[in-house]
């Protein structure tokens, strides 16, 4: 089936529209997400491989949050970074964080006191998840932020970008301060227009399009509208 190509308006148009319209709500959209992350991921982790998880603080840091607990299910020992403090993490991210919490998962919060146990974490593992900026990045990265992302390209370690690397513009391409090199990046319902134009091509690597409820059937029948 012919795929669509969004800009980052549209994707979030189609976002609220399947909630609106076909009442499928944000945690049902990030379940889906989380687990479509997770059966990539497992297509190349070995059972002792270490992951690291670097998450902001939105739906992005959300799908991560959800693709974590599916891997924790499965025996791996993740490991979980919150940029900030983890009370400030908004909304459906706020439940599924809140759930690998219950789940007993360490949830570490990344400032500029710890940058340096974050290096270390990372330089022990064998994959990093970007969880940190969806498409909705609106502002250039800058301060620690800006140290996280330049830390994960600095790496050497494998890295997956969830959506978008974090600091690419989803529309244009163009990069935002800053952003994630990514070896594979998992976007969903469709590719992103900036992922072909600009710096996309180089900052997300092999692009991996994974489905989450996108009607597409619906869509071309013109019931979506």
């Amino acid at each position: 089936m012919k795929r669509f190509i969004l800009n980052s308006r549209q994707s979030k148009e189609i976002d609220e529209r399947l909630q609106v319209k076909f009442l499928l709500s944000v945690l049902v959209l990030m379940e889906n997400a989380g687990s479509a992350l997770k059966d990539e991921l497992l297509k190349y982790l070995k059972p002792k491989d270490k992951v690291v998880f670097i998450c902001g603080r939105g739906n992005n840091a959300g799908d991560g949050f959800v693709a974590c607990r599916h891997l924790l299910g499965l025996g791996f020992k993740p490991e979980v970074f919150v940029l900030g403090k983890a009370s400030d993490v908004k909304g459906e991210a706020k439940i599924n964080l809140e759930i690998l919490a219950r789940f007993k998962q360490k949830i570490h919060e990344i400032n500029q006191n710890n940058l340096s146990f974050l290096r270390k974490r990372i330089s022990t593992s064998n994959c990093i998840i970007d969880a940190l900026f969806g498409t909705g990045l609106k502002n250039n990265i800058y301060g620690i932020a800006f140290d996280v992302v330049r830390l994960i390209n600095d790496s050497g370690k494998f890295v997956l970008s969830v959506d978008v690397p974090s600091g690419l513009n989803g529309t244009t391409g163009e990069i935002m301060g800053i952003s994630v090199c990514a070896d594979r990046t998992v976007t969903f319902m469709a590719k992103k227009r900036g992922m072909l134009t600009n710096n996309g091509r180089v900052c997300c690597g092999e692009v991996i399009v994974k489905d989450i409820g996108f009607p597409f059937k619906l869509a071309k029948r013109k019931l979506w509208l």
